[in-house]
């Protein structure tokens, strides 16, 4: 047996392959051989193949004040532009909010930005007055650069920060910040954002609470490949390390940069996008990812005919269709889907659309999303 035979008989067993392993996935296995044994694995770990699963859910920026730096991003505002930074109310939360529950949505994904004077104290009382207003919305929120942050700021443990942030309302951390987990490549693309020890920290203490979570990367950007596949084997790791039965990462969701006005497009960074090469990424995810069940199309970034291509190559999971996204469509993503649309495109890749929650639990679809 060759070695790549080797290699896709440990994937097809869930077993973890080494370092050397993985990148020899990358580097020498034939796209769809890679594709073939990746949706035989989906197919192996799903509990019903033939269905992909969906979310109606609004992104709700908290604030565009952020201290971090990235450059890829055009949505964020340094604190001293007053004449463009904002910190949403509660009155427009809740005009928010009811468009989303018309639209049968049941989950707020927030997030915004490292504000330097918002602490502990503003989140406790954004999430328990949201919480009252609205008992029955999930509330995903933050993401672990955002909880380093306040924990910094408020002089508490990341563990702390998050143990108040739950008791005040957060359901689920989402895998924002992640981009590239190794550190020299978040120096150079992310100068003052908290690092990749700090990322899986928070993630681990999470993960120590049984608080929900998800991981992510953004690739195409200063990282080699081989980066990609060390961040890919430092969330299976660190998956490996939270307490059996405890949620741990629900999903891993990647999706490409895009360059459109970003500081590092004006480097010479611009975004090259290849259909191919994300099916490749979905695929290594889903060969690599070992101890993670759904791995998720970001359609978002890559289009309907990638996100559906990507559905047979190990992806089981179309996401959400996003109601009102500003940071990577302000990068140039512009990409939408309406609930019909979502699960018209999952049908014609050959799927059954199911509407999901958070926790890929299967909901029954409102009647304006059908």
């Amino acid at each position: 047996m060759g070695r790549l035979s080797q290699i896709y008989e440990k994937a097809l067993a869930r077993e973890m392959l080494s370092r050397e392993e993985a990148y020899a996935l990358w580097e020498e296995a034939p796209l769809d051989t890679l594709a073939a044994v990746a949706d035989e694995v989906r197919r192996a770990v799903v509990p019903d193949p033939d269905v992909v699963t969906w979310q109606i859910d609004r992104n709700v920026n908290i604030t565009n004040v952020c201290i971090s730096g990235c450059k890829f991003c055009n949505f964020h505002c340094p604190p001293h532009r007053t004449d463009e930074a904002f910190i949403t109310t509660i009155d427009e939360y809740r005009s928010k909010i009811d468009r989303m529950l018309e639209f049968g949505g049941d989950q707020l994904l927030l997030q915004g930005g490292l504000h330097p004077n918002l602490g502990i104290t503003f989140y406790e009382e954004l999430f328990s007055t949201l919480k009252h207003l609205y008992p029955n919305v999930r509330l995903h929120a933050l993401g672990p650069p955002e909880v380093a942050h306040i924990a910094r700021i408020s002089g508490l443990t990341v563990r702390r920060t998050l143990e108040r942030l739950v008791a005040a309302g957060l359901d689920s951390l989402p895998g924002a910040g992640a981009e590239i987990l190794v550190e020299d490549v978040r120096r150079r693309i992310s100068p003052a954002k908290p690092g990749a020890a700090e990322w899986l920290e928070v993630m681990h203490e999470a993960h120590m609470m049984n608080l929900p979570t998800s991981a992510t990367m953004m690739y195409g950007h200063v990282e080699t490949p081989r980066q990609r596949i060390d961040h890919l084997l430092a969330i299976r790791d660190l998956q490996a390390r939270c307490p059996e039965g405890n949620y741990g990462f629900l999903a891993f969701i990647p999706w490409i940069f895009r360059s459109t006005g970003t500081r590092l497009e004006q480097e010479g960074v611009r975004t090259v996008f290849s259909p191919l090469e994300y099916v490749r990424v979905i695929a290594v995810s889903r060969l690599i990812l070992c101890n993670i069940r759904n791995i998720q199309a970001s359609w978002l970034t890559v289009g309907k005919a990638t996100a559906q291509l990507a559905l047979h190559s190990g992806a089981n999971d179309m996401g959400s269709i996003m109601i009102e996204e500003n940071v990577v469509s302000s990068a140039g993503a512009h990409n939408e889907f309406d609930a019909e649309g979502i699960q018209r495109a999952i049908r014609e890749a050959g799927f059954t659309p199911r509407l999901r929650n958070q926790l890929y639990e299967l909901r029954d679809c409102p009647a304006r999303s059908e």
